[in-house]
């Protein structure tokens, strides 16, 4: 049998002292991995903070391509409907979640002694933009649903008056239907909407810019991109549904505004609304205008829900 060279013990016994142990590394790993997922799930978010309301009795119905379901408050209700147009990836059933704003407006008016509209909440799915015909095929949403509420009033009854009210999406749509067509409606109240200062049609350096100046968010940007090219297209089509376009052609006969926005929305709508708001007023439109120190869809239940009751 070979003798070991000289020094190669050595350099063995050497290696072998500095070189972890396997036993240790694995162990090592075994616990971060359960610190890592054990905290985790320590962390994890259980539930949510739910709104204390009755909720409204819920009767819904199909016309069309369009979705509804009616509301009405238990306690009964004024003669007025409001027409609530959701926001992007709900449906005609939210009114009642009790996770959401329309829960928080509801229980405003279970407070008082008033009693609140009927609530038609319409859906065309879960994204969708109220335009009139143009070269989209998806287009032309404006003109079914206008001539879709006579039926839908057969159902609820005659209004008093028509109110329109929407969040994000349904925002920007609620102020499209009510300032082209300002005599079937007495308010809108648009929350956090779709409002810009420029057009999806500018130029890539001009939308860059105004993401800079509003803190909007580029992901965020890009989708509502698509999606006003899906429905209009080109810039002049656009420009018939742009609220900042159509407010210049108001009077103090167009619908009462409400206007909300948070300071620190991702959509970048906080500019736009304000901008709204000014203008409107400029022409003689009734508006409340409340900047909100929060994010995307911020509300002040409280005023909203006195908006929308007297």
């Amino acid at each position: 049998m070979a003798s070991p060279a000289p020094g190669s013990t050595f350099r063995r016994t050497v290696a072998a002292m500095l070189a972890p142990p396997r036993r240790c590394w694995l162990v090592a790993a075994l616990i971060a991995a359960l610190l890592y997922y054990g905290s985790g799930e320590v962390t994890r978010t259980r539930g949510a903070q739910r709104v204390s309301f009755r909720p409204a009795h819920q009767q819904c119905g199909v016309s069309g391509a369009l979705r509804f379901c009616i509301y009405r408050d238990r306690r009964g209700t004024n003669g007025d409907i409001l027409y609530h147009l959701h926001g992007r990836n709900l449906d005609e059933r939210i009114w009642n979640d009790d996770t959401y704003l329309t829960a928080l407006i509801q229980a405003e008016w279970q407070r008082g002694r008033a009693l609140p509209p009927t609530v038609v909440t319409l859906s065309y799915g879960g994204t969708w933009l109220l335009t009139p015909k143009g070269q989209k095929a998806d287009s032309g949403l404006l003109d079914d649903l206008m001539t879709r509420l006579p039926a839908i009033e057969e159902k609820v009854g005659r209004p008093r008056r028509r109110l329109l009210m929407g969040e994000s999406m349904g925002g920007l749509n609620v102020l499209i239907a009510g300032l082209t067509y300002p005599a079937q409606f007495a308010k809108v109240a648009a929350l956090c909407p779709g409002v810009y200062t420029i057009s999806p049609f500018d130029s890539l350096s001009k939308i860059r810019a105004a993401m800079t100046r509003t803190g909007a968010n580029p992901k965020v940007i890009f989708g509502v991109w698509m999606m006003a090219r899906t429905y209009a297209a080109n810039d002049a089509e656009w420009q018939r549904v742009s609220p900042l376009r159509l407010i210049e052609r108001a009077d103090s006969t167009y619908p009462a505004l409400y206007l909300s926005n948070g300071l620190y929305d991702a959509y970048g709508n906080f500019e736009g609304t304000e901008r709204l708001a000014d203008v409107a007023r400029a022409h003689g439109v009734a508006t409340q205008w409340h900047p909100l120190y929060g994010g995307h869809c911020a509300i002040d239940a409280r005023s909203l829900a006195a908006f929308l009751s007297s």
